[in-house]
């Protein structure tokens, strides 16, 4: 990237229609990224989210990060009613959260995760939840800098492993 790139501000808006194919690159990106640590996947192209439901969806807030009119980085906070055991009534689900390479290290991501903060407390969401695999140290990072904490642990068992 050259200099001017670095100076180039970086823009935030709500996501729309017009935004699917750049968001479904970056969902390449994040599964091509998690295969390393998800023995799981199936092979193939494979979609996590139905990107074009969530982006007309209330209760869902889908940010994309742009550059020059490039779309640079993305992420959404989908609203759910908690758990009826858990002390808060409402939680935001965030996932998609990416940034191109090109950018990151310039604060794209954390810059979501405010926005997302934001507008969830805007709507009285009590928590934020996200997931993340143990051995993907840089995403725990940049969480850990947005102000998240590790909380559980999920476990596996593939019964054709053994």
């Amino acid at each position: 990237m050259g200099d001017d790139e670095h100076m180039t501000e970086v823009v935030y808006r709500t996501a729309t229609i017009r935004d699917v194919a750049a968001i479904r690159d970056f969902e390449r990106g994040i599964v091509n990224t998690e295969r390393a640590f998800d023995p799981t996947l199936k092979p193939g192209e494979i979609h996590y989210y139905d990107v074009e439901k969530m982006i007309s969806d209330p209760r869902v807030r889908f940010i994309v990060a742009e550059c020059r009119g490039e779309a640079v980085g993305c992420g959404f906070a989908r609203i759910d009613v908690a758990k009826s055991h858990l002390a808060h009534a409402r939680q935001a689900y965030l996932g998609l959260m990416y940034v191109d390479p090109k950018f990151r290290r310039r604060l794209v991501n954390g810059t979501i995760v405010n926005l997302l903060k934001d507008w969830c407390r805007s709507k009285a969401v009590g928590e934020l939840r996200l997931e993340v695999y143990r051995g993907n140290t840089a995403a725990i990072s940049a969480y850990e800098k947005s102000g998240f904490s590790q909380h559980v642990i999920e476990m596996r068992l593939g019964l054709d492993d053994a």
